[in-house]
């Protein structure tokens, strides 16, 4: 499984993305707070952080990206020992990477001067491609 993008982990705690942001904030919560398993059958618990610490310390400061990537390392060490917390954090993150956080934002700003041609605004464009008019624009 892939770690947890810190990136994404921040901007979830700082309430990007709205609504879905937050379920998906709470949905990570709730796993992590879910019983730590081994995989080997024993109730021997590992000495690992559950996530639960780094959680809280990221919500109460999100702009931290240490503490993301506190919290990135937790889940990614929790999931190699507890394989049943890997099945469902493989699946919120699955989930959680259709949230948009704003990540990889752009933004266009277009101002003063004469624009004699088309303008695209946007964000990953794929397959275009840009020519010359064939006529030229009018009132020239």
């Amino acid at each position: 499984m892939d770690p947890v993008s810190v990136t994404l982990l921040a901007a979830l705690a700082s309430g990007a993305a709205g609504e879905a942001g937050r379920q998906a904030w709470t949905g990570l919560g709730a796993l992590v707070r879910r019983p730590f398993r081994r995989g080997d059958g024993t109730d021997r618990l590992p000495a690992v952080s559950s996530g639960e610490a780094e959680l809280a310390a990221l919500q109460h400061d999100p702009a931290d990206p240490v503490r993301a990537q506190a919290l990135s390392t937790a889940l990614a060490v929790r999931a190699a020992l507890d394989a049943e917390f890997q099945a469902g954090l493989q699946q919120w993150h699955e989930q959680a990477k259709l949230v948009r956080t704003g990540d990889g934002e752009t933004r266009n700003e277009i101002s003063g001067g004469t624009f004699n041609s088309p303008v695209l605004q946007g964000r990953d464009f794929n397959g275009v491609s840009f020519g010359n008019p064939t006529t030229p624009p009018h009132g020239t």
